[in-house]
C-alpha cells in the first residue's frame, strides 16, 4: 500500500534554517515535519589559530605540516611530543615558539640547534636518564626547575619533549597536572594514553609523590599562566 510522502523542503528554506546560528534545534516553518540540528561550532583552538597565520618560506628547510611524534596541546601555549626531526620544522615554525624543554640527556643535534637559532627559540635542556628500566630516581629538582620554566608565561608558547615523547614527558606532564589540580585517575589514564603498550607503574608513583610545594616557592607570581592551576593565590598576591 502506497503512502504518500511529504515532500522536501525547497533547498532555499534548508539554508535559511541552517543559517540561523546559536539554535540547537531548527524547525521549518512551511514543514513542520522535518527539522535540522545545527550544533554551535566550538570556539577556535589556539593551535589552528596558529595555522591561520601566513609564514614566511625557509630557505632549507620543508615547508609541510608533519606534527613530530606523540604531538598534542597540553594547555593553552604549551605542547608536547618525541624529538622533532628536520621533516617537522615547517610544521614547529607554525606554533610560534618561544622556547622548547627538551629532557634528553644527549647533546641536542646540530640541525635542531641551527633550526632554533634562525627562529629564536630559547632551549631548555633538563637531562633525564631514558633507560628501559622504570626510572625512579628522577631528581625531584630537576622536575621542579622544569616545571617552574613551564609555569613562566614569558617562555610561551613552549614545547615539551624526550625522545619518544612518553615516559619522561609523561612524568613531567603528570606533575603539570597536580599544579593544574587534576585528579591521580584523570592524571594516570592520560599518561598511560601516550605512554602504552609501555606504561611503567614507577613513573605513576613518582608523579604521585611529588611535591608542588617547591614549586609554588619558586615561580614568579607575576608571570604564572592564566589557565586554572593552584597558583590562583599566587596571582593575588602579584596583584596586591
Amino acid at each position: 500500500m502506497d503512502t504518500e510522502r511529504t515532500p522536501p523542503p525547497p533547498v532555499e528554506q534548508v539554508h535559511a534554517a541552517v543559517e540561523r546560528r546559536g539554535q540547537s534545534l531548527v524547525s521549518l516553518e512551511d514543514s513542520p515535519q522535518v527539522s535540522i540540528s545545527v550544533m554551535t561550532p566550538p570556539p577556535p583552538v589556539l593551535l589552528a589559530e596558529s595555522f591561520a597565520k601566513p609564514t614566511e618560506p625557509l630557505e632549507g628547510f620543508p615547508e609541510d605540516i608533519t606534527p613530530p611524534e606523540n604531538f598534542a596541546m597540553v594547555c593553552p601555549y604549551i605542547y608536547r611530543s618525541g624529538m622533532p626531526k628536520k621533516r617537522h620544522f615547517g610544521f614547529l615554525r607554525r606554533l610560534r615558539l618561544r622556547s622548547i624543554l627538551t629532557l634528553i640527556l644527549e647533546e641536542y643535534p646540530v640541525q635542531s640547534q641551527k633550526f632554533l637559532e634562525h627562529e629564536g627559540i630559547r632551549l631548555f635542556q633538563f637531562g633525564v636518564a631514558g633507560n628501559k628500566e622504570p626510572f625512579a630516581d628522577i631528581p625531584e629538582s630537576v622536575m621542579t626547575e622544569a616545571l617552574c620554566v613551564l609555569m613562566d608565561r614569558r617562555n610561551h608558547p613552549i614545547l615539551i619533549h624526550c625522545n619518544k615523547g612518553k615516559h619522561r614527558t609523561g612524568c613531567l606532564v603528570g606533575c603539570l597536572r597536580k599544579l593544574q589540580e587534576w585528579s591521580n585517575t584523570s592524571i594516570f589514564d592520560e599518561y598511560r594514553r601516550y605512554s602504552a603498550p609501555k606504561s611503567r607503574s614507577m613513573d605513576q608513583q613518582f608523579i604521585e609523590l611529588f611535591d608542588v610545594r617547591p614549586v609554588l616557592d619558586q615561580i614568579d607570581p607575576e608571570n604564572v599562566p592564566d589557565w586554572p592551576t593552584t597558583l590562583y593565590p599566587l596571582q593575588g598576591r602579584a596583584e596586591q
